[in-house]
């Protein structure tokens, strides 16, 4: 803010035959307040395509409530699910000296230069919804889901359900993703080591319901048996799931297959409350407060009490889900 205010005031003793340039935003990027605006805190946010799933939606609502004129601050949006896109745009907020750089990151590798050369610029960047591989000593904070632990406690759910024979077909997102990760460690490490589990299809639809749709109509055409639909978020499930309508196989509590899902997307839950659904898997995509603290702190000179926050989250099971859950955990 310090350089921004200095900025400011030199340029209003130019002489008036001089302008100030205001900044450039992204390719495929919306803006919040002008560049220019004098006294806000600049701010570029570096995020997934909000249409990639009703998460993503929810999540960058909950930014665009909180970063606004309003509420003191400039911000701009970026939107790609590309890690070789996110980083040019950050390049780009890094030209037009923002005060801050928020980032949901495409891929977990990669980012080390661009954080480089944003701290060298004196721009704080705050991690948000997803983890990289870069030393922490390169960002102020990270507001993150623990993916590794989303994906623990739906495996353990399943295991729980004691089925005979597991023949999985699972749907993973964005290959590199932190939530990819996450939530394909935990069930790979499992399937290597039970011998009564087995992945009959592992195939990415990149969270998108159609290409999750082909992926399980594919094994169904195949002919091979399955018992087991593991979609690493809600728009694959739910595309999964129109698949087994289409051929007629049940789906759901005591049904021929076990339906999981990830985000917690109301009508996800709903369709666990309707018992269609056996599981769903929490990702809280409500960060946009935790950063508003985390700026404030250090716009005032104090000093992080944590560098990293995890979101708290849960699992639902059909049987157990109630319709107060649905009221109060969907998204």
């Amino acid at each position: 803010m310090m350089r921004k205010v200095l900025s400011i005031v030199m340029a209003s003793a130019m002489t008036l035959g001089l302008v100030a340039c205001g900044s450039t935003a992204p390719a495929s990027t919306t803006t919040e307040a002008p560049a220019s605006s004098g006294g806000l805190i600049k701010v570029g946010i570096i995020n997934n395509d909000p249409n990639e799933s009703g998460y993503r939606t929810a999540n960058d609502a909950d930014l665009k409530a909180k970063f606004t004129k309003e509420n003191g601050y400039d911000a701009s949006f970026a939107y790609s699910l590309k890690n070789d896109e996110q980083i040019q745009y950050a390049q780009t907020f890094i030209q037009d000296e923002v005060d801050y750089l928020l980032l949901s990151a495409a891929d977990t590798a990669g980012w080390d230069s661009v954080l480089k050369d944003a701290q060298a610029a004196g721009i704080k960047v705050i991690l948000f919804d997803r983890t990289i591989d870069a030393d922490p000593s390169l960002y102020e904070a990270s507001i993150v889901s623990d993916m590794a632990k989303e994906g623990q406690t739906a495996v353990d759910w399943l295991a729980g359900q004691n089925l005979p024979e597991y023949n999985v077909i699972h749907i993973q997102g964005v290959m590199g993703s932190a939530a990819q990760q996450g939530r394909s460690g935990a069930l790979d490490t499992k399937v290597a080591a039970e011998a009564n589990w087995n992945i009959v299809k592992q195939q990415t639809a990149e969270w998108n319901a159609e290409k999750a749709q082909q992926i399980v109509q594919s094994v169904i055409d195949s002919n091979t048996p399955f018992n087991v639909i593991y979609a690493e978020n809600d728009d694959m499930a739910k595309g999964a799931v129109a698949a087994l309508d289409a051929a007629g196989i049940s789906h759901g509590v005591g049904k021929d297959v076990v339906v999981m899902g990830f985000d917690c997307n109301k009508w996800a839950l709903e369709e666990l409350l309707n018992q269609n659904w056996n599981y769903d898997g929490q990702c809280n995509p409500f960060q946009a407060s935790y950063i508003d603290d985390i700026i404030k702190t250090l716009e005032s000179g104090g000093t992080l009490s944590q560098k990293t926050i995890i979101m708290d989250e849960k699992g639902f099971d059909a049987t157990t889900i109630t319709q107060q859950d649905v009221d109060t955990y969907g998204i």
